[in-house]
């Protein structure tokens, strides 16, 4: 099985949004291996603006986006063919739209196959959405379901579980710019307008209503951007990075939701992925690897929603001593760019690199703009691809980026790219952009993140995180664990720079 990663949930102008689709598939290339563009296509219990006429703005900006997806959807089909024959398949998009729902909460909707026929559907309801996709399943056109922001009040857009189908929806959005939908206390709130989370809108809520499902990450990202760092993906286990593949695996639930880093969760139980069904079993062996994005803080178990074993490297290594380093060291260099006056708008040409050793994967960490509603004011249908990598080399990467100084003290707009290393500790680690360079030897990130500003105060800055030794960000754990019928149990991971990673559960039939 292969780590890939996705986003099946963002936006770009095809509906309403921002950034052209050429765009949207341009960031996506960027950083994942498969994508939905899932422009906004209907809402069948919308607000009647005579009755609530404060709600006017809202209503009149989708019925807009509605009418533009329509108008939109044929030329989309043709540019994602025109991206599968030019990849030959190896960049895979699923074509996708997106149902509003009041009464029972929204949906994506993917089509598996690229195909000149699709259509946008335009249900009643939730249940005749269902209803449709069954009809479509018979002609032999298959279609997935996600239900998506589920944590949000039922009636306000949030889940009516008794609403979802199993047959379309084997995968439910736990984390997206929304916020975290996994419990009543989660790591990312709901901030946004449509107002905070309830806890019958929760994952852990559904699975103990008896529900079986996988989740996902998605971004929600509204500005051309699936894949936006911070905002949310999905990670799959597939056979190969084929389009039959991945679908497999949605439907199989290996998945697993992320925010921002690639964690690579592969978690299961005498022998049994996430996602599946297992028989009742006594000492069943719960097997957990992790190969994470930064240091890892917590590996937590939980079984039946109760937490019953977390696992901390932080805890268990022992920190060795210069004299005691390895000769090669297997790492992950992080260098991120931005801070800087709010708002302000720096371009970056940046080469980056070791002296010594190889480069064995590169991970950009590109956000895109911090937009949701076309309320908020940001201008342009287009310049919304600004974060690329140029140039790769076995000891160098090259890329251009943009920051803009972080709008608060909380939001982090700032663009980076991470490399997984091996190289001598005593090699040189270095960046280098247009009138700056900074270099350490790896030794002096082992023992530390630095920083610097480009300019003086108040201006733009960088920072090499903290380089992790191997026992810090790759683990391997077992416990045994007694399962009785209608139990399930999943795995969420905690790193020290406050990315997480929730698995599907394993349940027990």
């Amino acid at each position: 099985m292969q780590a890939l990663y996705g986003d099946i949930h963002n936006h770009c102008g095809i509906s309403y949004g921002h950034g052209t689709l050429a765009e949207a598939l341009a960031n996506a290339r960027e950083r994942l291996d498969f994508v939905s563009i899932t422009g906004h296509a209907h809402w069948p219990d919308m607000p009647d603006p005579k009755e609530e006429p404060r709600l006017k703005p809202i209503v009149d900006f989708h019925e807009h986006g509605f009418a533009r997806l329509r108008k939109e959807w044929p030329g989309m089909l043709k540019e994602l063919q025109a991206l599968d024959e030019e990849t030959g398949g190896g960049f895979v998009t699923f074509p996708a739209f997106e149902i509003h729902s009041s009464a029972h909460g929204d949906r994506n909707v993917l089509y598996r196959d690229l195909r000149d026929d699709l259509e946008i559907l335009y249900p009643e309801s939730i249940p005749d959405l269902h209803r449709r996709l069954a009809e479509l399943r018979e002609r032999g056109i298959d279609t997935l379901s996600q239900p998506h922001h589920v944590g949000y009040r039922q009636g306000t857009r949030g889940i009516d579980w008794a609403s979802r189908n199993p047959d379309f929806e084997p995968l439910v959005e736990l984390v997206s710019m929304h916020g975290g939908s996994e419990a009543s206390e989660t790591p990312r709130p709901f901030l946004h307008v449509m107002g905070p989370s309830d806890v019958e809108g929760t994952i852990r809520h559904g699975w103990e209503l008896g529900q079986v499902f996988g989740v996902t990450g998605g971004t929600d990202h509204h500005s051309a951007h699936p894949g936006s760092y911070g905002h949310g993906m999905l990670g799959v286990w597939a056979k190969d990075r084929s389009r039959d593949a991945i679908w497999d695996a949605f439907y199989a639930r290996r998945s697993w939701a992320m925010t921002g880093d690639r964690i690579a969760l592969d978690f299961r139980i005498d022998g049994a992925w996430m996602g599946e069904v297992m028989s009742p079993a006594e000492d069943a062996q719960v097997e957990i690897e992790v190969r994470a994005g930064g240091p890892i803080d917590t590996v937590d178990v939980l079984h039946n929603n109760v937490l019953v074993e977390r696992f901390s490297p932080q805890l268990l290594r022992e920190k060795p001593g210069p004299e005691t380093l390895p000769s090669v060291v297997h790492t992950k260099l992080f260098l991120e760019l931005g801070w800087g006056p709010r708002g302000e708008c720096v371009d970056w040409k940046v080469r980056c690199g070791i002296r010594d050793g190889r480069i064995l994967g590169v991970e950009p960490r590109f956000r895109g703009r911090e937009v949701v509603s076309p309320l908020e004011g940001e201008d342009g249908d287009s310049g919304f691809f600004e974060s690329r990598v140029t140039e790769k080399e076995e000891q160098s990467v090259a890329f251009e980026t943009v920051t803009r100084g972080n709008p608060n003290n909380f939001t982090n707009a700032s663009q980076g790219i991470c490399l997984e290393v091996e190289m001598p500790p005593d090699a040189e680690v270095y960046a280098e952009w247009e009138g700056g360079s900074v270099s350490f030897p790896l030794r002096s990130l082992l023992a530390g993140a630095r920083s610097g500003l480009v300019s003086g105060l108040e201006s733009p800055a960088w920072r090499w995180h903290r380089a992790p030794l191997p026992a810090e960000w790759k683990m391997r754990s077992a416990l045994d664990m007694d399962l009785a019928p209608g139990d399930f149990v999943d795995v969420r991971v905690r790193q020290c720079n406050d990315q997480w990673a929730w698995s599907s559960p394993v349940f027990c039939g």
